[in-house]
């Protein structure tokens, strides 16, 4: 549960592996690092989101490497941001003192995190403060692979061996002998380390509190855009920051996780590399964040996702951060997995499935960002309107689906609900501009495909929609995005039966609720999974939709009380222990957090959603 004043707590650790609840993120807009209660640094990617990890001790924590920064003999620690920021504190306390470490990927003297520029120093700064008593501060720097080090501007140049291209300087307000260190500290006395790449100059001045100061600053500048009054208040706040945090700030781009090979479940093969922008989280961004005061990161979205769809010659599920393709997927078999669960994957095959809710998301980006005054080009207007044509013929052929299965493909009834949001987006952008194309075809293959699936999908017997369009009463949670992308009212009987019929069969206990059952619905990978937490906020949506209001803010408590102790999540959550699983965190949830939030605060004002 967030608490933003948390007690002390031992360490834990499952062969060799902190929870994943027990680390923070910290982030400049162009990569990010999570920081363990143990005062490590078991994952950062450089120079970006999707590069070579620096330190991947999370996913082997004896040869990933690490940046660890802790007491000698630590008993117990606790983390806090510091408030409406990305700055994060730990407090680690041995048998004989307390020391505070704040962490930060640094950014310039007054920048402004709502520019569509690169606002990051490329800087990590960590800062120790022995609070009370004394303490034997371990310093300990190593990339993945290795790397040396030599004396250079008052500090240490390090030239890692697996990314020969990435310099590296390392700086300390005191002496450094080596990339492994040791420092007697009393009450008052710090430490400060600064580890910069790609700009390091003799004459640079060593200011790193300023530079924790100026990041804070510049975080709590960006956070007065943010506009909610709702449940959950502090928790929403934190879930805006979580997913600026995942962001790219230069070009829009929003990665589904920094993360990439953590495992749903531990021990299985479920595996996947995160670090990329799928055009579905996008679009659900979008919603999100404009509703609570960030329209410049909503607007930088959808510009993003319409100038990838425009440079790539055909539509994609995904890109990298620069709108190009993203690396096929390989296993690497040099790391074991978190907590052993193999194999480790970077890339991500899925890439080049066949998804036809990208149509809808596509469009439905495209429609919201019209509808912020901006103009169309014919060009993209006959990309968009080609989507359409496309759309109307896609829902009905087999694809891969919203959950991306790796078995043959089916005809989903998500996938038909977004082709119908694709047709009936196009219709709104034409009618309401007055643009040429097939404005009354969409609108008529519009509503006869929403017609369509409230017809073929019911199953009489189940008395529920099914996942699969061809009926058979299966079930699948993404129904419950249907209402939200505004294809079937959300009080219509068949899909508030469809919703009852999700809350009881696909429940995981205490308003947890997995996607699918694997036993009716094979996705070509053995094992299970955990509860899906954005499922989970969307039933809470349903609820609020159909006017149950008290049973919406109930299961939302219930769901937002499952975060870490920093307000974080992950993708999955183990219904049985609690325990977080998957890439962490995940931008989805905390779309989830937000979105729902909004919902149940604008239906008890009586506002229009």
């Amino acid at each position: 549960m967030h608490d933003p004043d948390p007690p002390f707590r031992p360490v834990r650790r499952q062969q060799g592996y902190l929870p994943l609840e027990d680390l923070g993120i910290i982030g400049d807009g162009r990569t990010a690092a999570l920081v363990g209660l143990d005062g490590s640094i078991p994952w950062m990617c450089l120079p970006r989101f999707d590069s070579d990890p620096l330190f991947c001790g999370l996913l082997d924590h004896a040869r990933g490497g690490h940046f660890t920064l802790a007491p000698e003999d630590l008993l117990e620690a606790r983390q806090r941001y510091e408030p409406d920021t990305g700055v994060l504190t730990t407090e680690l306390r041995s048998a004989t003192g307390l020391v505070r470490v704040t962490d930060a990927l640094t950014v310039r003297t007054g920048a402004d995190l709502t520019d569509d520029a690169p606002a990051g120093r490329r800087e990590l700064v960590r800062s120790a403060v022995v609070l009370s008593g004394h303490v034997r501060l371990r310093v300990a720097l190593e990339p993945r692979g290795g790397c040396t080090a030599r004396a250079l501007f008052s500090g240490l140049e390090l030239r890692v061996a697996r990314q020969p291209d990435l310099r590296l300087h390392l700086r300390s307000n005191r002496p450094l002998t080596g990339l492994h260190s040791t420092h007697d500290l009393r009450q008052g006395e710090r430490l400060d380390l600064v580890l910069s790449w790609g700009r390091f100059h003799r004459h640079h001045r060593f200011e790193a509190e300023a530079m924790l100061a100026d990041t804070a600053d510049a975080w709590r500048r960006w956070m007065k855009h943010f506009d909610y009054s709702g449940p959950q208040e502090a928790l929403v706040r934190r879930a805006a920051i979580t997913l600026k945090l995942c962001d790219d700030w230069a070009n829009g781009a929003l990665v589904a996780a920094p993360t990439s090979s953590l495992p749903a479940p531990v021990g299985g093969i479920r595996n996947w590399d995160y670090r990329y922008a799928w055009i579905r989280d996008a679009a659900y961004a979008v919603f999100a964040l404009r509703r609570i005061g960030f329209s410049g990161e909503a607007d930088a979205f959808l510009g993003w996702v319409l100038d990838a769809v425009e440079q790539s010659r055909s539509p994609r599920i995904m890109y990298d951060l620069d709108g190009g393709l993203v690396p096929a997927e390989i296993e690497d078999t040099e790391l074991e997995g978190y907590r052993r669960s193999a194999p480790v994957r970077w890339g991500n095959g899925a890439a080049d499935q066949r998804q036809h809710d990208l149509y809808g998301e596509i469009l439905d980006c495209a429609d919201q960002w019209l509808r912020t005054g901006r103009q169309v080009q014919p060009a993209l207007w006959a990309g968009l309107a080609g989507l359409a044509d496309a759309a109307e013929q896609a829902w009905r052929l087999p694809d891969q689906g919203i959950w991306e299965v790796r078995s043959d493909g089916r005809v989903f009834t998500y996938s038909a609900g977004m082709c119908q949001v694709a047709l009936d987006r196009a219709a709104a952008i034409g009618e309401r501009l007055g643009l040429p194309g097939s404005t009354t075809t969409w609108r008529a293959s519009a509503d006869r495909l929403r017609r369509l699936i409230l017809e073929e999908s019911w199953d009489e017997d189940a008395q529920t929609l099914s996942a699969h369009l061809d009926g058979g009463g299966v079930l699948d949670a993404s129904l419950l995005a249907l209402p939200l992308r505004h294809v079937v009212p959300a009080d219509h009987p068949r899909m508030a039966a469809t919703a009852t019929a999700i809350a009881e069969r696909l429940s995981a206990g205490d308003s947890l609720l997995y996607r699918y059952l694997h036993e009716e619905s094979p996705d070509g990978l053995p094992g299970d999974e955990g509860a899906f937490v954005l499922c989970s906020f969307w039933l809470a949506d349903n609820l609020t939709a159909q006017g149950r209001l008290d049973e919406a803010e109930k299961a939302y408590a219930s769901l937002c009380a499952r975060t870490s102790p920093l307000g974080l999540l992950p993708e999955q959550i183990d219904p049985t222990s609690g325990e977080f699983m998957g890439n962490f965190p995940q931008a989805f949830s905390h779309i989830g957090v937000i979105a729902s939030g909004v919902n149940l605060a604008r239906a008890r004002s009586g506002a229009s959603a």
